[in-house]
């Protein structure tokens, strides 16, 4: 296999655990339903199998407190309200198969993901989900199948953006748990509303955390143009958030890089990373000298783009959006309402220097977006110290970036093949065959992969 792993693997205290990953890759062939089926190359220690099929853009999983996954669906690419929450029940540990699947909840607005917590003062349960307009939460008691109370509304979000179908200017948000001294706190992070713009409203492009009941909000971070996966990481600096992040489309297929960053929620000010004028090259950050757009724009006006990409989106055909239009805050066009966290500030101006940008963990090649992450510590595994991400590819599949998992250590943070085959050159034209999601560790060398295009669960397991 490549040098870099090999280097890499060569490091590993557990020689037996290393040998088991340093070896050629391996395709599989698996048949999600009659006629249909899909080729993924693996590392050939590691099996796939299809644990779960026909779940409308499975998105991400969490793990209730009860030991029963959860996992999100999105339905289809409007900018819908018809996404779900539900439980993959009846794990078969011989077939690697779930026997079914429960709806907890549906007719929801682009759900992207859940998170639990436990009130150790009471013990009541609480399951968190994030929508396109709000954070809600409910009441979780073991076993439920259902919200055991009425939702409780924390914060309400910015909610316009364009459809899904033109790229989503950006619908989903995310929310993760995170211990932050002796506290636990709620981090939600909600994209930016355009392209490449100076944005009218606080929390666009941020991150921000609160108490679990909602209170004591606070913005940790800013510039993040649609941070997608927010985790903690308990192993890494004593508990540091890390998440990934996706760069703008405006200066062509090779720039700027998507970026994955460790976010410092321990600065008194929240750091700004970068969006929208410092993008990310060769891993630096450098200055973005395109003229922010205005509402007095032409562009305003839906213009045409000049010079119009081949219409080969996986979002299908786009004819009614100006590529140029998509760099406008929202409300460009829209009839302008207040932001609904203006007590939390302003946005902030865009930054005329790249200096004070905070490093980016690691890049990832242009348009490759970078969604959902695990990482990988225990002593025994062959992923020891080691990051998967799952690049969910570009929404112009002829530029061919992600597409894939990719791997990277904590020793050389550069991102190597993992799983690929979602996406294939024939006949010198793109073909997608599905898109990787979200990823959750279920063992120390065992996964489960989303594929949002497929509609499918993945099981990656060592051979056995």
């Amino acid at each position: 296999m490549r040098s870099a792993f090999i280097r890499s693997c060569a490091g590993l205290i557990f020689a037996a655990a290393a040998a088991l990953f340093c070896n050629a890759q391996q395709r599989h062939t698996l048949v999600y339903a009659p006629g249909k089926s899909i080729t993924l190359a693996l590392p050939a220690p590691l099996d796939i199998n299809i644990a779960a099929t026909g779940l409308k853009r499975v998105r991400f999983f969490a793990k209730a407190p009860d030991g029963r996954i959860f996992a999100t669906g999105m339905q289809d690419l409007s900018d819908n309200r018809r996404g779900s929450v539900f439980i993959l029940d009846g794990w078969n540990q011989k077939t690697h198969t779930f026997a079914k699947v429960t709806h907890y909840l549906d007719h929801l607005r682009n759900p992207n993901n859940v998170a639990f917590w436990t009130d150790a003062a009471t013990g009541q349960g609480w399951l968190y989900l994030p929508l396109t307009d709000r954070l809600v939460r409910y009441k979780y008691n073991s076993g439920d199948n259902a919200p055991s109370s009425p939702q409780e509304t924390l914060i309400k979000f910015p909610d316009y953006g364009l459809n899904y179908k033109y790229g989503g200017w950006h619908l989903t948000r995310t929310v993760a748990m995170a211990k932050v001294g002796n506290d636990t706190r709620v981090f939600v992070s909600i994209g930016s509303s355009c392209n490449y713009c100076q944005e009218d409203e606080v929390l666009r492009a941020s991150v921000v955390s609160m108490d679990p009941d909602g209170k004591h909000q606070k913005i940790e971070a800013q510039g993040l143009r649609n941070a997608v996966d927010l985790q903690q990481v308990d192993e890494i600096d004593g508990g540091m958030i890390f998440a990934t992040n996706m760069g703008d489309d405006h200066l062509g297929d090779k720039l700027p890089e998507d970026t994955f960053f460790e976010l410092n929620i321990a600065a008194k000010q929240p750091p700004n990373y970068g969006w929208p004028t410092c993008y990310f090259a060769n891993g630096k950050a450098v200055l973005d000298k395109t003229p922010l757009p205005t509402l007095r724009d032409a562009r305003a006006e839906g213009n045409a783009d000049p010079k119009p990409r081949s219409n080969d989106s996986v979002y299908g055909e786009q004819k009614s959006v100006a590529a140029a239009g998509t760099n406008l805050s929202a409300g460009g066009g829209q009839k302008q309402s207040l932001d609904p966290n203006a007590d939390l500030g302003a946005a902030p101006t865009a930054l005329k220097s790249c200096e004070l940008v905070p490093a980016a963990y690691t890049s990832f090649a242009a348009h490759s977006s970078p969604l959902g992450f695990a990482y990988f510590s225990q002593e025994n595994s062959a992923l020891r110290d080691s990051f998967l991400v799952a690049l969910h590819g570009a929404s112009h599949p002829q530029i061919r970036s992600g597409y894939r998992l990719v791997e990277f250590t904590l020793s050389d943070r550069k991102p190597h093949d993992f799983i690929t085959g979602f996406l294939t050159l024939e006949n010198g034209r793109a073909v997608v065959h599905g898109r990787p999601c979200g990823i959750l560790r279920v063992d120390k060398d065992s996964f489960l992969l989303s594929d949002d295009y497929l509609g499918l669960v993945y099981f990656i397991h060592p051979h056995g």
